[in-house]
């Protein structure tokens, strides 16, 4: 029985729907901040030449495995491998959590976004202050839930209308509109006053420390592994969903051009967006220590001066707190850029969330032609929606942490650095910190020495691919796993804080 997957309508709706894949809520909240912790443009410089000769070089390979078998994660390493089929696995339970907490964190976006256009629309209606707003959330689960369901219910339709008539519509119509809001972001955030120490905090080098952001700089090892971490997850790696993806593409298709594209067009908008964001909340923040305002001292308890430090650049703070209070201080024109910004950031979050899906719903579906039977897409679809919603209740109940709810190994063994102190942390520590990294070191050995690099190569020539051989070779036998081994180590060393690079 002919098994209808689904294919690209074209190769410009493949790359955006990758591109949109690619830049998610990471991109945002994490890169930014990392790049000025860690050293501004050395970061940058790391973070690049980590892209080309170990991003780059998965991607590729990737993106082969999946149209060489045409089969999802699981499918691909069942067809190619005996030893390590089971990787498979790991690269559908990788999305699958980490949906948990990015439904959430959607919903949030969401919410967020109504909760400014209503205060554009609404004569007289008061903003509330970032921290007011996130507490009554975080607080309120009832509320994180429905929200959740909402984002979810998007993610269901557009994924239910299939590969080209959902995902690639949406893409089509979100990443173009993406990039006109943040270039409006831009513009708007370079704007304000003191915005320039926005872009010396990311750019550069020692600044961080030189202005009292940070109180140290990290080392050189650890700067290494922070931006290999960062390159990592910011392209989608090691989560099916190149794999996936990749076998939705015709074989006429150019691999290496499409992958050089994506990993291309990743780092220039996690680089605007930076751009866009940590200006704007640096500026805000100078405007609020000039003024006196104070914050509690997590020490003493009592309050005292804001300092630089106390600015929050990074994680759900920076979203839905820092930025809140930005749009806040504009006045009149606040909401109108907070929705702006909201919605922004709310397509980046679906059009991952869409990809995450897709690895999961590719799996049901090649089983289902494995055993002669046509799939019923609409009805995968809803199950693994109703699933991640499932997961995504106990997070929205458990508020961050501030709720009190049962998080795994917490009574026996307390809170383990940044394991353990919530459900997101939970999620994220187990999918991204650890099964992601493994999952691309063990899909970079098999191809290396068990499936051979040539395997893929002429997979990757089909589409008139340039000439990659000894480039590929070298990167996939020696450079990614030695990067791959360095970024778990980093990982495990940042969750669990074990100060191996300190």
């Amino acid at each position: 029985m002919e098994h209808n997957r689904g294919s690209w309508g074209s190769n410009t709706g493949f790359l955006l729907a990758a591109i949109g894949s690619a830049v998610g809520l990471g991109n945002i909240w994490s890169f930014p901040y990392k790049m000025g912790r860690c050293g501004g443009f050395l970061f940058f410089i790391l973070y690049l030449l980590l892209s080309v000769f170990v991003g780059f070089v998965i991607m590729a390979g990737e993106l082969a495995m999946g149209r060489k078998t045409g089969r999802g994660a699981v499918g691909a390493y069942h067809a190619l491998s005996k030893r390590f089929r089971w990787v498979g696995w790991l690269a559908v339970f990788s999305p699958f959590v980490v949906m948990g907490f990015y439904a959430v964190l959607g919903g949030y976006c969401m919410e967020y976004m109504v909760l400014n256009l209503s205060h554009l629309v609404i004569p007289g209606m008061q903003s509330q202050r970032g921290a007011e707003a996130f507490q009554m959330m975080l607080s309120h689960p009832m509320r994180s839930l429905i929200s959740m369901l909402a984002f979810m219910a998007v993610c269901y339709l557009i994924s239910r209308s299939g590969v080209s008539g959902g995902i690639e519509r949406f893409n089509k119509v979100g990443m173009p509109a993406l990039f006109g809001m943040l270039a409006i972001m831009i513009v708007r955030s370079l704007s304000l006053p003191n915005a320039m120490e926005g872009l010396k905090f990311m750019f550069l080098p020692g600044y961080a420390v030189e202005a009292g952001f940070i109180q140290q700089a990290p080392g050189f090892a650890s700067i290494l592994a922070t931006a290999g971490g960062q390159m990592f997850f910011s392209l989608s790696l090691a989560m099916g969903a190149m794999i996936t993806y990749g076998s939705y593409l015709g074989k006429g298709e150019n691999l290496a051009k499409n992958a050089g594209i994506i990993v291309t067009a990743d780092a220039i908008v996690a680089t605007l967006a930076g751009v866009a964001v940590i200006p704007a909340a640096i500026a805000n923040g100078i405007v609020e220590i000039r003024s006196g305002a104070t914050v509690l001292d997590a020490a003493t308890g009592l309050e005292r001066a804001m300092t630089l430090a106390d600015i929050q650049l990074g994680g759900p703070s920076l979203l839905f707190v820092t930025l809140q209070d930005v749009f806040r201080s504009m006045g009149a024109i606040g909401p109108l850029f907070g929705t702006i910004f909201y919605l922004l950031v709310l397509i980046a979050a679906i059009s991952s969330a869409v990809s995450l899906m897709e690895v999961v719903i590719a799996c049901f579906l090649d089983r289902s032609a494995e055993r002669g039977k046509r799939g019923n897409r609409p009805a995968v679809v809803a199950l693994v929606s109703l699933a991640i919603a499932a997961e995504g209740a106990v997070v929205a109940a458990d508020g961050l942490g501030t709720n009190g709810l049962w998080v795994p190994f917490q009574k026996t063994f307390g809170v383990i650095g940044a394991f353990n102190g919530s459900w997101l942390e939970f999620m994220s520590a187990v999918s991204e910190g650890i099964a992601m990294p493994l999952g691309a070191l063990l899909m970079s050995l098999m191809v290396a020495w068990e499936l051979r690099p040539k395997a893929l190569l002429e997979e990757i020539h089909l589409g008139g691919s340039q000439k990659i051989d000894g480039f590929f070779t070298v990167c996939i036998r020696f450079v990614v796993p030695l990067a791959m081994l360095l970024i778990l180590v980093g990982q495990l060393d940042e969750i669990f804080h074990l100060r191996m690079f300190s």
